[in-house]
């Protein structure tokens, strides 16, 4: 909220939280009962079509924030280039509460106020009528309510709220105090209530009207620069009718220029404009892509897990990927993109960081884990990822990590084929197996001298098996053929550590993918699973703790991290896409894919030396 914030700041249906949106349910059931069960003669178009504009709305806003955030993981035409925190998108988790406002009001003057209802499609006066009441006493009324806004008084009790966001994000525009919040409605009203009163509203006058506002605010507070420049060559008075995002960037850093609306006229009769809009507008259309030092390849999981990337919706992205009750309203769109990404799809940025001088990007492999054991989808599969590699070598990025994409041996070879078939590489492919097991060894409480390892058999695992085995720390498996695979990687002087278990007595559990709830069942009360593959198990004990996956806290200093790495929590990094960093800014120049793994000691305390640190339990005690 505001600094000192003021009456009526708070939403009145806050303490409501995703329930909010009951508020218009009655009314919304209502239009829908009537259009459908009354008179053809007495249905109301703009009564019935109300709701779905609303949701127009909703999906405007939210087309806005993908593309914005793509564009700012790219990083080109970029206008501040700072990082965006989990503080600030909390903040403006509420972006939508001023579309539920609008409802209420919207139905409200369509049911009491007179000439309210049953608007036309179209009528020309109107639209004209709201080009002018826009242009005039809007326009005016909201450049000298902002700089109002700006005064000591006002500011800290209201729009400091909205000015919390150096870093602007498209629905950074909406997010204000539930009092600032109707003021600006009450301006609005100047244009659609006289709309009403002298009987030339339509269809296409006011919600054409409100998707203007939408379209001018997200376009101001994107963050990166668009608007062709031949457009104002084309037609010069065009820089006082029309502001560019670059334009209002300047009001969110400066704080005391550029306080228009959307036209900058009166900012130019008034002497406000800021002297570097012109230059900043410029710059900004010059700058080029971002090239990063480090690429972390990743996949989609779960069929709705494209709403968890960061470029999906902001709530879900912010938090830790688990199943949501509502997300099945979505299912038409879930599998609309299902079946986009089946059929044709390309690997696409989603994400951009900065760390220690380096950048970062992740990539996204547009396929879902149920396509990697697919047979007819490998080749598909494989093709992108070395598709994604050659490029990244040929932008010049440093390191790729392949995180998600190393799904083993059968798929790929650890990684390893990519490199076989490019022997003259300079990239560095990382799959990460060192890191991630040694996050795991570093993971089993001391004193510890039998542990069970349980799941599929990959690199990761027979690293670990071999280093506890040298360690003398019993190794045990359940399934034969477990024990064979591990037995192939141990030297004869350990083969006396690993045993074929009959027994679920073992209280430390490192499980792979395959853990069946069977099996958890089993085991003793207060047994500590450890999984050390990407995926983490299936949680069906309530008395037994449950590591998550191979991952370290990063450091304070690694920016703009404002969503969480699938099911990991905030600030916390897959081992996966840590390994990659690291070898970055080692500077080591050998690939860590294939069958080979890398000094895992070496690869922990250059980890830990660059402020990684690993998870602990509430107890204090090493995750």
């Amino acid at each position: 909220m505001a600094s000192n914030p003021g009456i009526l700041s708070d939403w009145p249906w806050k303490h409501l939280g995703s329930f909010k949106y009951l508020i218009l349910a009655p009314w919304t059931i209502h239009s829908i009962y009537s259009f459908l069960y009354k008179e053809e003669s007495k249905r109301d178009l703009t009564n019935f079509f109300i709701f779905p504009f609303l949701l127009w709305r909703m999906i405007h806003n939210q087309i806005w924030i993908s593309i914005s955030r793509y564009r700012n993981a790219k990083g080109n035409n970029l206008l501040v280039d700072k990082s965006l925190q989990f503080e600030q998108v909390d903040r403006e988790q509420s972006w939508d509460d001023q579309i539920i406002l609008s409802g209420i009001i919207s139905y409200l003057i369509n049911t009491t106020v007179p000439g309210g209802s049953h608007f036309p499609i179209w009528r020309i006066d109107g639209v004209i009528l709201a080009i002018l009441l826009h242009a005039g006493p809007v326009e005016f009324l909201y450049y000298w309510l902002h700089r109002a806004l700006h005064h000591h008084y006002l500011y800290s009790r209201y729009h400091s709220h909205h000015h919390s966001s150096i870093v602007t994000e498209p629905i950074t525009s909406v997010v204000h105090p539930f009092s600032e919040i109707i003021i600006y409605y009450m301006l609005f009203s100047i244009t659609t209530m006289t709309l009403i009163l002298t009987g030339t509203a339509s269809l296409a006058s006011i919600f054409g009207y409100f998707t203007y506002v939408d379209f001018m605010n997200n376009m101001g507070h994107c963050n990166f620069e668009f608007i062709p420049k031949w457009l104002f060559s084309l037609f010069p008075p065009l820089k006082f009718l029309m502001y560019t995002p670059s334009f209002h960037s300047l009001h969110h850093t400066q704080f005391r220029t550029n306080y228009c609306l959307f036209m900058p006229l009166y900012d130019y009769i008034y002497g406000t404009m800021d002297k570097s809009s012109d230059i900043l507008y410029e710059i900004s259309l010059k700058k080029k892509e971002k090239v990063p030092h480090v690429v972390h390849l990743t996949h989609l999981t779960t069929l709705d897990s494209i709403y968890h990337l960061r470029l999906g919706l902001s709530s879900l992205a912010s938090s830790p990927h688990t199943s949501k009750w509502y997300m099945w309203l979505m299912w038409p769109l879930t599998l609309l993109s299902t079946m986009l990404t089946w059929i044709y799809g390309r690997t696409f940025v989603g994400e951009r960081n900065h760390f220690n001088m380096l950048t970062l990007q992740t990539w996204v492999i547009p396929k879902y884990s149920v396509q990697y054991f697919l047979r007819s989808h490998e080749n598909s599969i494989n093709d992108l990822i070395e598709q994604a590699i050659l490029e990244a070598e040929k932008k010049g990025v440093k390191v790729l990590s392949l995180g998600l994409l190393n799904q083993g041996e059968e798929l790929n070879g650890y990684g390893g084929v990519y490199v076989k078939r490019n022997p003259q590489l300079k990239i560095k492919v990382v799959d990460g197996s060192s890191l991630a097991a040694a996050i795991v060894l570093n993971s089993i409480p001391k004193g510890t001298t039998q542990v069970l390892l349980r799941g599929k058999i990959t690199k990761v695992a027979c690293a670990i098996a071999v280093d506890l085995c040298k360690l003398g720390i019993q190794v045990a498996t359940l399934q034969q053929d477990e024990y064979m695979k591990l037995s192939k990687s141990l030297e004869m002087s350990s083969e006396n550590s690993l045993i074929l278990s009959k027994s679920y007595s073992q209280k430390i559990w490192l499980v792979g993918d395959g853990l069946t709830e069977e099996e958890q069942l089993k085991v003793p009360k207060g047994t500590l699973f450890i999984p050390y593959s990407q995926f983490p198990p299936k949680k069906f004990r309530k008395d037994c703790l449950y590591h998550i996956t191979p991952a370290m806290l990063i450091p304070t200093s690694l920016e703009n991290v404002h969503s969480c790495e699938n099911w990991l929590p905030r600030r916390v990094m897959s081992a996966w896409r840590i390994a990659g960093i690291v070898h970055a800014l080692e500077g080591w120049n050998e690939h860590e894919c294939g069958y080979t793994v890398s000094n895992m000691e070496k690869v922990w305390q250059a980890s830990l030396q660059h402020g990684f640190q690993p998870l602990m339990f509430s107890n204090g005690s090493k995750y």
